[in-house]
């Protein structure tokens, strides 16, 4: 995975609804499903802040999304259980979408509309129906969308924390500079935003997080216009876990409709050159 010069990379880290229906017999339906609007939405937003047309792999069991964002500073792995949708049909196939199309559907839809989806593999799209109103967009050539390699990484540190503190942390810190510290030891958990005039600070502590593990004093730098969107598109309210090291990429993990959508976020850190 190539970076731009200042960023190491993500990749390439080396450290240790019910009512779901089976496939159609008939093999004319590849994807066919039910979703309510205010996960698709969720769904969307989380993607959408760092890739704009993406491939998604689909099974009987549901859908996986593996991207990177252009300039291979962050990457999304999200994984779509069939249970989050209201109904869902489907046997092995990719689907490619533009993100910004979807999003002038969404558009369309008022709280608590399900809105149904369809892939016309014949035609190379996908409509949407949402009431009485028809949608169809053309799909998107997967065929140069590789999927990347999701890194394993063994984080010493971990903190669980409701999103909505880190959101504070990062309106506090917005315009200050262009990079945010993440620094954690077994007593606390800081972001901190230093610029040539101005600094703020997120200090939690015991209370203030559900779980915090730590070995030792850990601090890496990140882009704060990166990190400030991906904590942006997490909903309210949202459990998320933050796992972090020395000079290493963030995990920012968290689950939506009760679990049955699980993201994965890495965020390449920022090396300090001597």
């Amino acid at each position: 995975m190539s970076l731009r010069p200042e960023y190491t990379g993500v990749a390439s880290a080396t450290i240790p609804g019910e009512n779901i229906e089976s496939n159609d017999s008939d093999g004319e339906q590849m994807f066919k499903a039910e979703i309510k609007s205010e996960t698709l939405k969720g769904l969307v937003n989380v993607i959408s802040t760092l890739i704009d047309e993406v491939k998604f792999t689909i099974d009987q069991d549901g859908m996986v999304l593996k991207a990177v964002d252009p300039a291979h500073v962050a990457m999304i792995e999200l994984k779509v259980g069939a249970k989050a949708f209201e109904s869902y049909s489907a046997s092995n196939t990719e689907i490619g979408l533009d993100l910004d199309k979807v999003k002038t559907v969404l558009k369309l839809a008022g709280p608590g509309d399900t809105i149904s989806m369809e892939q016309d593999e014949g035609n190379g799209r996908l409509v949407f129906r949402i009431g009485k109103i028809t949608r169809s967009m053309n799909l998107v050539d997967t065929s140069s969308m590789n999927d990347p390699k999701v890194p394993q990484l063994s984080l010493s540190t971990k903190v669980r924390v409701v999103v909505d503190q880190l959101q504070k942390g990062i309106r506090a810190a917005e315009s200050i500079s262009d990079h945010i510290a993440l620094k954690a030891n077994s007593k606390y958990f800081e972001l901190s935003c230093e610029g040539d005039t101005d600094d703020a600070n997120l200090k939690l502590e015991e209370g203030d997080y559900e779980e915090l593990i730590a070995s030792s004093e850990v601090c890496s730098l990140f882009p704060l216009d990166y990190f400030s969107n991906l904590i942006k598109a997490i909903p309210s309210g949202t459990m998320i876990t933050v796992e972090l090291d020395n000079d290493y990429p963030v995990k920012l993990v968290f689950g939506l409709s009760n679990d049955e959508v699980k993201v994965e976020y890495f965020l390449a850190p920022r090396i300090e050159s001597d």
